[in-house]
């Protein structure tokens, strides 16, 4: 598992560490480095992604770098290292390890930012579909969900309606020979709504649990705003859904827990992180440069909580990560 990422000259993250647990929320305004802060997961295994990453202002001969920390229980030590980085003038750098970190850095992580419209297109079936980062190739995905672990499929079908009532099951429809859609079926009548037909929460929605529920998942699964588009009512289960990844115990799952970074601006759902303070990030922007520091780290959080919810305490600025003026 990671423990931290320390940037330099990365976009807006010049000179600072996002510190991270099993699930991490990071919570900031716009251009605040978020999203960047997720892409460094797959720049670690691939350092071409830091090309053209340099933050403003910055000379192109400083490096572009990232160093992961990685913890690594089975082989007994907490000292593991990757650097990544990017030297304008001498290229992209082949990753360098400390201990035994190329054995264990080496992880499948994908960076999922999800969009309804690609989510419902319609899919020429291959073996092994995987999502992409925007939710595409669902169908495909789902189909073979259904065909190689039908528990699973059943499972993600019966999460589904009690996340949105008014549908009772997935069902797909072919197209052309090899071109595969979905659809869901209404619990009332058993009409079948297209998948364009969907609203966009219905779909983000339905992604989120195939995520929640493919049974060998990425070693990290980083989402952007995975709340967007989303009723309030359905957040606690969003949430839910990220900590059954993360803490697959908590679900009779036997597999190795995912570790989750998600973003979000939304003080709701932030709420539901209230009592675990170590999960959540604050992101803040400060003149051309971000900074992240854990929640939990404030010596004086339960002085500031108190009896308020944790949305009214942000937005008032007290633990920094809004938007200020000049």
């Amino acid at each position: 598992m990671f423990e931290s990422i320390k940037f330099q000259n990365f976009k807006a993250l010049r000179d600072t560490t996002l510190p991270l647990s099993r699930f991490t929320l990071i919570v900031g305004p716009n251009g605040s480095g978020k999203t960047t802060a997720l892409t460094a997961f797959l720049a670690l295994n691939d350092p071409r992604l830091l090309i053209d990453g340099c933050s403003v202002g910055v000379p192109v001969s400083m490096p572009v770098r990232l160093v992961a920390n990685w913890i690594s229980e089975d082989l007994g030590q907490n000292n593991c290292s990757v650097t990544a980085e990017w030297i304008s003038n001498k290229g992209w750098q082949v990753p360098t390890y400390a201990g035994n970190a190329q054995q264990v850095v080496r992880v499948r992580a994908r960076f999922y930012s999800l969009d309804a419209g690609k989510i419902a297109t319609p899919v020429h079936l291959q073996p092994n579909m995987e999502l992409t980062d925007s939710g595409a190739n669902l169908a495909g995905v789902l189909d073979r969900l259904r065909d190689q672990h039908p528990e699973r499929f059943d499972a993600l079908n019966e999460q589904l309606g009690r996340w949105i009532p008014e549908f009772d099951r997935i069902l797909f429809e072919t197209l052309q020979a090899g071109q595969r859609s979905i659809a869901l079926r209404t619990r009332e009548g058993g009409h079948s709504i297209k998948a364009n037909n969907l609203s966009q929460g219905t779909l983000i929605a339905l992604a989120l649990l195939t995520i929640a529920y493919l049974p060998e998942p990425p070693s990290i699964v980083c989402l952007e705003e995975p709340d967007h588009g989303l009723h309030p009512r359905l957040l606690r289960d969003v949430r839910d859904a990220l900590y059954r990844l993360a803490y697959p115990e908590g679900s009779q799952e036997k597999r190795e827990p995912v570790q989750v970074i998600a973003t979000t601006h939304n003080p709701y759902f932030l709420d539901l992180f209230r009592e675990h303070p170590e999960e959540i990030v604050i992101a803040e922007k400060v003149g051309l440069e971000s900074k992240f520091s854990r929640l939990s780290d404030r010596k004086d959080l339960e002085e500031i909580l108190g009896d308020v919810p944790l949305s009214e305490v942000w937005y008032s600025g007290v633990l920094g990560g809004v938007p200020v003026g000049t």
